[in-house]
């Protein structure tokens, strides 16, 4: 099972990608083809990790819903939050 530990695995890899592009950008000599291709990297990283968030926060708030045994009244708010974050990480892709 994954845990926070991995999540934090990943940050690190966002990190270092930051790293390689600030030292590009340092660097006297800039290509711009590699600052593209770190940057679509990294973004393509990001994107990913907002997605296993969304979705582990979605099985949450699943999960709370269902313990709570589907009450109308505070499961729908919470669902509601739920789908626009949804929403927002698709309209990130």
């Amino acid at each position: 099972m994954a845990s926070l530990k991995d999540t934090q695995q990943l940050t690190k890899g966002l990190e270092q990608l930051v790293g390689q592009l600030a030292s590009e950008l340092q660097n006297g000599e800039v290509d711009f083809e590699k600052l593209v291709s770190i940057s679509d990297e990294l973004s393509e990283r990001a994107d990913g990790l907002a997605e296993t968030f969304n979705s582990v926060n979605e099985a949450l708030m699943q999960r709370l819903q269902d313990a709570t045994g589907g009450r109308s009244n505070g499961g729908s708010s919470r669902q509601g939050s739920s789908s626009s974050r949804s929403e927002k990480a698709g309209a990130r892709s």
